[in-house]
């Protein structure tokens, strides 16, 4: 009987010590709660709502079916365009697939002449491609055998499917891949290597004999961040140029200068992210649990594990804050489709304006922790 008393006594005291550490509170709500969300709905290799334009150059009833049917929830609700648009169009990454449809191409289903619609696919997201081009493929055959079947003397349809798939013609899934997970190593990266150094100095004393020294709280972050992104950004160049261009066979279409600088201002906003963790955590153990919480949503909901049009639209609207999103997206632009600065400029941007957002407040955080420690 002594024994099951103390073992609930100790089993009470344990309760009160996980309850009684917000971490460990957070990370319980969040496991069950946004995890579980996150999962279910952020992130996967399914097409839904995806951006689909058409070029109609035959303007006839079959063709106004079949862009009828291609709307929600696989695909959002088709935008005509004009031929001049296309390459426009998917070089800005706002169009995933473009079908067109020829002069003449009711006319020539019609009379039994297997017509080809041409679909253009931006084939960076190589499955989410290919099940989008899938599921073209179907709409298109079921929809013409629905029209054809008011006709009782039409022959069966032969349709064909043209596919050119942009910016990845052999459609290689390593291409993507590996610019995903360069992705993932440099977050998990910069944000453990800064907040552990952040907490190491605790640790060992070390802060508060740059307290002491003639040194801001601005200095002591920023050199943080710097000496962080130089190491970090080193190993991206070696690995890019070593492992993904030479191992992997992955060509960088645009500049390498350029994609490099784009890291760097991404490497930054991480860097910014890992000292507030490891200012707000009070050891390394606590540290761990926060930089859980952070990377999963930064890996599952950033466009490497799914389109970022797959998500719903609030989970679109959070991600806004994640500078992993903006990065993945300017980086895809750079490697894949050759886009120069003008191009991308609206996603360096996001990441600096996002980067020095979460730098001011790992300073005022910083601040705070080293008055309170004077």
């Amino acid at each position: 009987m002594q024994q099951l008393t103390n073992i609930f006594w100790l089993a009470g005291k344990e309760l009160k010590s996980v309850l009684g550490d917000p971490v460990m509170v957070i990370l319980i709500l969040w496991s069950f709660v946004v995890a579980v969300m996150l999962e279910a709905s952020g992130a996967g290799d399914t097409v839904y709502n995806a951006a689909i334009a058409i070029l109609d150059e035959d303007n006839s009833a079959l063709t106004h079916q079949l862009t009828d049917a291609l709307g929600p929830p696989w695909f959002q609700p088709p935008v005509m365009i004009a031929p001049d648009q296309m390459a426009t169009e998917m070089d800005a990454g706002r169009i995933m697939f473009v079908l067109s449809f020829p002069p003449g191409f009711e006319a020539d289903v019609i009379a039994g002449l297997a017509p080809a619609a041409q679909l253009d696919v931006d084939a960076t997201a190589v499955s989410q491609a290919q099940l989008g081009t899938d599921y073209i493929a179907n709409i298109l055959t079921s929809e013409t055998r629905a029209f054809l079947s008011g006709s009782p003397d039409a022959p069966d349809s032969a349709l064909q499917l043209e596919l050119r798939r942009a910016f990845n013609p052999n459609g290689n899934p390593v291409w993507f891949k590996a610019m995903s997970s360069l992705l993932n190593q440099l977050s998990l990266l910069t944000i453990a290597l800064t907040g552990a150094a952040m907490l190491r100095e605790r640790e060992q004393g070390t802060i508060e004999h740059l307290m002491v020294m003639p040194l801001t709280p601005f200095e002591i972050a920023l050199s943080k961040v710097i000496a962080n992104v130089v190491v970090v950004l080193a190993a991206f160049t070696l690995s890019l140029t070593f492992v993904v261009q030479e191992l992997l066979q992955v060509p960088v279409s645009g500049s390498v200068p350029l994609l490099l600088a784009g890291t760097a201002v991404y490497l930054a906003a991480a860097a910014a992210i890992g000292m507030f963790l490891g200012t707000m955590a009070r050891s390394m153990a606590q540290f761990a649990l926060l930089v859980i919480m952070v990377i999963i949503p930064i890996i599952m909901l950033s466009g490497g594990m799914g389109a970022i049009e797959s998500q719903p639209d609030i989970v679109q609207r959070l991600t806004m804050v994640l500078p992993s999103r903006h990065f993945l997206a300017f980086a895809k632009a750079v490697v894949f489709r050759g886009a120069g600065a003008s191009a991308v400029w609206f996603e360096l941007s996001l990441m600096a304006g996002l980067g020095v957002a979460f730098f001011v407040a790992s300073l005022a955080l910083f601040r705070r922790s080293m008055s309170l420690s004077g």
